[in-house]
């Protein structure tokens, strides 16, 4: 077995991350790092002791499940709660972050988001990280061992 890559270590993070997910229309994970370690992770589901998704349903308005946290949020939140730094950190998201998501991540000083697939890319969103510096790069994990793991 060949050692994984850095990005593809903390992709699978997000990866595993995802299957807590309570959200029944879209499983979502999301992995902070900073130098080489991990400092939060989230996955989507309601607040803390909230009804979930897989529980009651989705609570739909607009298109959008109003019950679920979203992954990035909640990895965020998360070090802001246990006073985790998060300037100059980077976010491994599962599926590229919507545009509230997007905004949260730029004011968090995340300076690097690795995504590892498509989903709605907003292009404002896009065009956010652009004007704030924030690297957008989609992450696909490649090793045969990694993907094996999940496929099961």
């Amino acid at each position: 077995m060949s050692r994984i890559t850095w990005n593809e270590y903390f992709m699978a993070q997000s990866q595993l991350l995802a299957l807590r997910s309570t959200c029944t229309r879209l499983a979502v994970g999301a992995t902070i790092v900073r130098d080489k370690r991990m400092i939060a992770g989230g996955y989507n589901g309601s607040i803390a002791g909230g009804e979930h998704c897989t529980e009651k349903g989705c609570y739909v308005i607009d298109g959008h499940c109003i019950r679920t946290i979203h992954a990035e949020m909640n990895a965020i939140l998360q070090c802001a709660k246990f006073g985790v730094q998060t300037d100059g950190a980077e976010i491994y998201v599962t599926h590229f972050p919507c545009l509230n998501c997007s905004k949260a991540i730029i004011q968090a000083g995340i300076k690097a988001v690795y995504y590892a697939q498509s989903y709605k890319n907003h292009p404002y969103a896009i065009e956010l990280f652009k004007q704030a510096g924030v690297k957008t790069e989609q992450v696909t994990l490649d090793n045969n061992d990694v993907v094996a793991a999940f496929s099961n």
